[in-house]
């Protein structure tokens, strides 16, 4: 199997990142990023940003769920497979939306080579008053 590629420093540690590692933070900046922030780089990014503060209905929800699967067409690294919102109840109605995605990691996908390296699953963890944050929830 060849070797992952793929490296950066992590934002909230400095610490130099690798692999999956990687893929999480970029996971992280596409949901974080509204359509159109970027300069030269329109389209990277999400809808999420413009969800957050709207009441958590079933359409917003299903909103949110498409967006983030539209924004995981940017990072061929991590292929989903499907969604499945972890919130109960009370955390609906306090505005806590939890997601977890499960999906493949494909390390080098990016450069052609979709062979993948296992499941993977990501945890999703928003709040009305905050973007996402974005866990490894593999075990």
């Amino acid at each position: 199997m060849a070797s992952p590629v793929g490296s950066g420093v992590n934002r909230h540690t400095g610490r130099p990142v690798h692999g999956w590692e990687h893929t999480l933070l970029c996971l992280e900046e596409i949901f974080c990023t509204p359509y159109g922030s970027r300069v030269m780089r329109r389209w990277l990014g999400s809808l999420v940003p413009h969800m957050l503060g709207e009441n958590l209905t079933p359409e917003t929800v299903l909103r949110f769920r498409t967006g983030i699967m539209a924004a995981l067409e940017q990072e061929p690294r991590f292929h989903l497979q499907f969604a499945v919102v972890t919130s109960n109840a009370d955390e609906l109605r306090q505005g806590k939306l939890k997601l977890e995605l499960h999906g493949q990691y494909r390390p080098r996908a990016h450069l052609g080579d979709f062979t993948v390296e296992g499941p993977r699953r990501v945890l999703m963890i928003g709040a009305a008053e905050s973007l996402p944050i974005v866990f490894d929830g593999t075990e």
